[in-house]
């Protein structure tokens, strides 16, 4: 393989699964943030699922004057229109995309493979899901907005228009205001997808009725 792929946290709910998801984790975190939900999803024996939870490399964030931390790209301003360092997305969502055709490699179809991410992570499963030119099993974007949406509309990938989306925020988020997660829904909906939105009373986090409806969400796309 011409990229190194990035280092990543694998949890497998079975023998021989025939379903992958990637997921990525939130700004200075790391893949082993969210392997521990894999057990809380109660997924059929039947359905056996890998999860790959890579790790973001180390960068410096703008925001957080400069330090060091785990993170899919830069944010150098909360001004909701440059949010999100477009280089870094990118960069990033090629990484992703490495890891993605490597699961191919392995022999998972691509329909059988969902993105998903949580906050910066969404971000990447946004941008990279919706122009990927394999159809996939669907994009799961939690706490999160959209890089560069008025980009969308020439990006997009004929091959995801009608991907399912499962999109989730929590009405009290103060790290990523849940209006950046309606904008985002309704930026699809203006590009003509369909997707399931969930809002939670939560902050910037996850909750039980949220991992119960991923899990039928899964449940539903992969089986």
């Amino acid at each position: 393989m011409s990229q190194t792929l990035l280092p990543f946290v694998e949890v497998n709910t079975g023998e021989n699964p025939q379903a992958c998801v990637i997921w990525m984790h939130g700004l200075g975190d790391s893949g082993h943030g969210f392997a521990p939900i894999v057990p809380e999803l109660k997924l059929p024996a039947s359905l056996p699922v890998k999860f790959l939870f890579p790790h973001a490399p180390t960068r410096a964030v703008t925001i957080n004057n400069n330090m060091q931390m785990p993170a899919w790209y830069d944010i150098k301003s909360l001004d909701f229109n440059s949010r999100a360092d477009l280089t870094g997305v990118e960069e990033s969502a090629d990484s992703i995309k490495a890891l993605f055709n490597a699961q191919l490699e392995a022999g998972f179809k691509p329909e059988k493979i969902i993105l998903a991410g949580f906050s910066q992570g969404g971000v990447i499963a946004y941008h990279l899901g919706l122009r990927l030119f394999q159809r996939i099993g669907g994009i799961m974007a939690l706490s999160t907005y959209m890089c560069e949406p008025d980009s969308l509309a020439q990006q997009a990938s004929d091959a995801n228009r009608s991907v399912p989306l499962f999109v989730a925020h929590g009405d009290q988020d103060p790290v990523v205001p849940p209006m950046l997660g309606q904008m985002a829904v309704d930026t699809l909906k203006q590009n003509g997808y369909q997707p399931e939105f969930h809002r939670y009373t939560m902050q910037h986090s996850v909750c039980l009725q949220e991992l119960e409806d991923i899990s039928a969400w899964l449940q539903q796309r992969l089986s």
